[in-house]
């Protein structure tokens, strides 16, 4: 069970990765992508009250690595996968930063579930979102949100004339080892 306190989490202690698909006329040359957010940081608030609850977090657009792509005709090399992140910060994200600010976490009675809404700014725009965090049975806590792209000003990417994209959908997971409150 979680107690209440400070939780600090960030790549040393968690990771936060987004999973693409494909789609289009094309699809079957292209490929499902696992990307690592590799420079980011969230600090939970747990409370007494959901008042006194909350979830924030930084992320660097920048520090995204593609660790697997799985499906299409070949398979992905280190200059295939450098030249996606550089599609995705330069055309993408734009170099903007991801931030995350929760405006409301409940806790389970069990202390299962967290649930959290809040507002997801990429690219300059931010929208509502809202996601559960679940505790394992390993004393970590996983969590998966899918979002829509289009719904933050985001084209999703496409080559061969439209004939093979990435998916308007994309989901954001994430697995933290909350461990003890930070001090202070």
């Amino acid at each position: 069970m979680l107690t209440q306190g400070t939780h600090r989490f960030g790549p040393d202690d968690g990771t936060l990765s987004v999973r693409t698909g494909r789609t289009g006329a094309a699809a079957k040359a292209g490929h499902d992508l696992l990307i690592a957010v590799t420079a980011w940081e969230a600090t939970l608030e747990l409370g007494m009250d959901p008042d006194q609850s909350s979830l924030v977090l930084h992320a660097d657009a920048a520090s995204l690595r593609v660790l697997e792509g799985t499906g299409g005709m070949q398979s992905l090399g280190d200059d295939d996968k450098t030249s996606i992140v550089k599609t995705i910060d330069d055309d993408v994200l734009k170099g903007a930063g991801i931030e995350f600010r929760s405006t409301d976490v409940r806790i389970a009675e069990d202390g299962s579930t967290i649930s959290v809404q809040g507002e997801l700014t990429l690219t300059g725009n931010t929208r509502p979102i809202a996601f559960d965090l679940h505790l394992g049975s390993d004393g970590k806590l996983g969590g998966r949100a899918v979002l829509k792209q289009t719904d933050w000003g985001i084209k999703p990417y496409s080559t061969l004339f439209g004939a093979l994209k990435v998916a308007d959908e994309v989901a954001v997971e994430v697995s933290l080892d909350p461990g003890p409150p930070a001090a202070g």
